[in-house]
């Protein structure tokens, strides 16, 4: 039986470069913005519909709008951090289902490298403005301490270990080694993640995610806008989103918001985990991978230590292939924003265009997940399941 689509997904392109030294943020945009577009056999007079984050420069979609001489009637810029984009594919499909536009470009953009770490690097909580300021930022609250806080504690309740954590790299690792665009492409052993220079007890060195510049865009667009192109068919049949926090203090540290994106994704698609062929997941740091495959409900709460040891992450090995591009880990984590590539190696994926050596058999089943903000305090993730038709 065909499952419904939302809308359909017939554009992904992912920006080559890792180091932007030679493009401003507005280059980037129409770089990606063409390539996802020529990707889909379509054009900028086709685009009805913008959506975008606060990487796009100026004033957003007005200022982009304008350099790329786009003729809009819906634009949409909600901002949930790295998990935004996944949330803007789900918007632009109700947009479309709503009437408010035909064709919808989703874009992100960065140049943390660029810029520079001071700008562009890890996030401190420094806004006055921000509610909890004068509790978080005397303590010097980054996201690198609250994010081996999450692992300690995790590790606390399950007995989780650095060794389990390393695997994720590991798998990681072995994908990129077929990117030829991969920041990194050397294959790492378990031993060699967790001898790396520890950063935040426990997270050592290769448990983050790489700093890149770049970027990707996707087009969405209505089923019958789809069917008339000439490429792989991609749906989107199932879109959870779930902003998360810390409920007045009563929360538990190690469950992120997608244990509910998933769970409302999963029941719109009609589908469950064990159906699902290929996952992106967001792995700004192993943690972030481990917790998200028990919130979706790929194994039990606790048990994702023991779920990703011996390669069962690596496509062809293991039972759930995940970031067979290299992921944010190893391949590409543009502006620090990384749910973009997490949408366009799925399709990838279900499209039967991942490189050889890490395409998943008869993939018609995709999930991307995304967790943007901070694990511990208030983050959002989005969740996409996608079929192949």
């Amino acid at each position: 039986m065909a499952r419904p689509a939302l809308a359909y997904i017939v554009g992904a392109y992912e920006h080559p470069t890792r180091d932007a030294g030679d493009k401003t943020m507005a280059e980037l945009q129409a770089d990606v913005a063409l390539g996802a577009l020529e990707d889909a056999g379509l054009s900028k007079a086709d685009v009805d519909g913008f959506f975008c984050g606060p990487d796009a420069p100026g004033t957003g979609p007005l200022s982009i709008a304008d350099y790329l001489n786009l003729n809009l009637r819906h634009v949409d810029t909600t901002n949930t951090s790295g998990s935004s984009y996944l949330l803007h594919v789900s918007h632009a499909a109700q947009a479309i289902q709503a009437g408010k536009c035909d064709i919808a470009l989703v874009t992100l953009t960065g140049r943390p490298r660029a810029e520079g770490r001071g700008k562009g690097g890890l996030v401190r909580v420094d806004n006055p403005q921000q509610p909890d300021y004068q509790w978080e930022a005397p303590f010097g609250m980054q996201i690198l301490n609250m994010y081996g806080m999450t692992a300690m504690r995790h590790m606390h309740l399950y007995g989780t270990t650095s060794e389990q954590l390393a695997w994720i790299k590991v798998a990681a690792s072995h994908h990129a080694q077929h990117n030829e665009r991969a920041f990194t492409r050397k294959v790492h052993t378990v031993e060699e993640v967790v001898n790396s220079p520890m950063v935040c007890d426990p997270l050592h060195r290769l448990d983050c995610c790489v700093v890149t510049d770049g970027g990707g865009a996707v087009i969405v667009t209505r089923p019958e806008i789809a069917k008339s192109l000439k490429r792989p068919l991609v749906k989107v049949i199932g879109a959870g989103e779930r902003p998360e926090h810390q409920q007045g203090g009563y929360f538990e540290i190690t469950t992120t918001g997608a244990a509910v994106s998933g769970k409302i994704a999963f029941e719109q698609a009609g589908v469950t985990p064990a159906e699902i062929k290929y996952a992106s997941l967001y792995d700004s740091f192993t943690i972030t991978v481990l917790l998200q495959i028990e919130d979706l409900g790929f194994c039990k709460k606790g048990e994702a230590g023991r779920f990703v040891m011996d390669g069962n992450l690596i496509s062809g090995v293991g039972k759930l292939p995940f970031n067979t591009d290299g992921g944010g880990l190893c391949n590409n984590h543009p502006g620090n924003r990384g749910g973009m590539t997490k949408i366009i190696e799925a399709v990838r994926q279900v499209r039967g265009e991942a490189h050889p050596a890490v395409q998943v058999k008869n993939c018609d089943l995709a999930l991307a997940n995304g967790i943007g903000g901070q694990l511990g305090v208030r983050h959002a993730s989005g969740t996409l399941i996608l079929e192949r038709e």
